[in-house]
């Protein structure tokens, strides 16, 4: 568990009644599996990669967790998002515990037979503590529906047909309808729930979004098509800005011809940092962790900001927010929509039955909404945070099924 994530599941222990037994065993994953994986690369030489799965623990369900490809991934990183699947399925009432995985490589660098190589590579060397019953990955940073489709064949050659063994899979392969959106929808969901406790006129309250990732560029799209101001988003080279607010469609369709959002000419070029400090309303970090640091929390302007990402508020940062009133959404709660419908899709792929996308849609507004209720309920009553509410849900959620499976 990183400090990050150490500092906030302290407050919340702190607040709850665990036996130390309990505590220490919710510190620290179950299990931590590191895997070489040595592969040829196309011209011919051979390279040696090093993979992660950690499972942190499963006493509510299989292990439930994405994999990313990234040249910084290592092992602190993915333990402390495999606690934080922990809570988040736990918060979500998903049948699931928290799991998380890697490879420490830049797949960008690497052609797509090599892509293909490592990662069949990786669920071989990984194959004997994963499965439907028992953990089950989906993309992260770095990965896509197709690298599931890989890893779903993968397993299957040596398991037999199941679908069921990874989610975020192609709509082909057994992949549910609405999963490619569902974390961007799953974060307006949650906006428009803070919206009407905050009594905020949709059209009147401007957005600003740090990322264009598939999370961020769904949640420009849906926040606009919501009828929300997004006065500002930015991609790896930066930003653009309109105080009057961005025209959606037209910065996408730029987008797909450039590449690039700062160069959008209905708006005026900004940087990453600037994005942040903006005067909005609204502000979602969609892109990476850390952004929001001791040495910037005091510059921001947004009353409201709902981390899209993992964990992009430290915990300075985030005490410095909370001194300062400004309300914040967490992780746990807010992207809580890509392992909504990652749940969904399991679940699909076990009845054999494919599910409308309207009722995708339906069933993760369900959850969202009752999730958000619940913590916000607990905020309000305990005059906590938001983050701390969450936190103390989820983490007593999977105290409790510890306590009653009769681990301590």
């Amino acid at each position: 568990m990183s400090t990050q994530d150490h500092t906030f599941f302290e407050k919340a222990v702190s607040r709850i009644s665990l036996s130390s037994g309990t505590s220490d065993l919710l510190r620290k994953p179950w299990r931590e599996l590191t895997v070489s994986l040595p592969i040829r690369m196309d011209n011919g030489t051979v390279k040696v990669f090093e993979g992660y799965r950690i499972q942190h623990n499963g006493a509510r369900g299989p292990y439930k967790g994405g994999i990313r490809y990234h040249p910084e991934a290592n092992k602190e990183e993915i333990a402390t998002l495999a606690s934080l699947m922990s809570w988040k399925t736990a918060l979500l009432n998903l049948p699931f515990g928290g799991a998380k995985g890697g490879i420490q490589c830049d797949p960008t660098s690497l052609s797509e037979n090599e892509l293909k190589r490592l990662t069949q590579r990786y669920i071989h060397s990984i194959e004997h503590i994963i499965g439907p019953q028992r953990d089950i990955p989906a993309p992260d940073m770095g990965t896509s529906e197709k690298t599931m489709g890989w890893m779903m064949d993968t397993y299957g050659q040596l398991h037999g047909y199941q679908p069921a063994c990874v989610t975020g899979k192609p709509i082909e392969l057994g992949g549910s309808l609405g999963r490619n959106s569902a974390t961007g929808r799953g974060v307006i969901y949650i906006l428009n729930e803070v919206a009407k406790d905050f009594k905020l006129e949709k059209k009147e309250t401007r957005v600003a979004i740090q990322g264009f990732g598939n999370v961020g560029a769904w949640a420009a799209q849906l926040a606009y098509e919501s009828g929300y101001s997004v006065i500002a988003v930015s991609d790896v080279f930066g930003g653009t800005y309109n105080p009057e607010g961005l025209n959606i469609p037209e910065l996408f369709n730029h987008y797909a011809e450039s590449g690039k959002i700062p160069t959008f000419k209905l708006g005026t070029s900004i940087s990453n940092s600037e994005l942040l400090t903006l005067n909005t309303d609204i502000l979602i970090p969609a892109a990476i962790e850390n952004s929001i640091t001791e040495t910037n929390a005091s510059e921001i302007t947004a009353g409201i900001i709902v981390e899209a990402a993992n964990h992009p508020i430290t915990p300075q940062a985030d005490e410095i927010l909370e001194s300062r009133n400004i309300t914040v959404i967490p992780d746990i709660l807010a992207n809580a929509g890509g392992v909504t419908v990652s749940y969904f899709e399991w679940t699909q792929n076990i009845q054999q039955f494919q599910w409308d996308e309207q009722r995708i849609n339906r069933e993760l507004l369900s959850r969202m909404v009752a999730a958000y209720t619940q913590v916000r309920k607990k905020s309000l009553e305990e005059d906590i945070s938001l983050r701390q509410a969450a936190f103390q849900i989820g983490i007593g959620k999977v105290a409790k099924a510890v306590e009653l499976r009769g681990f301590v």
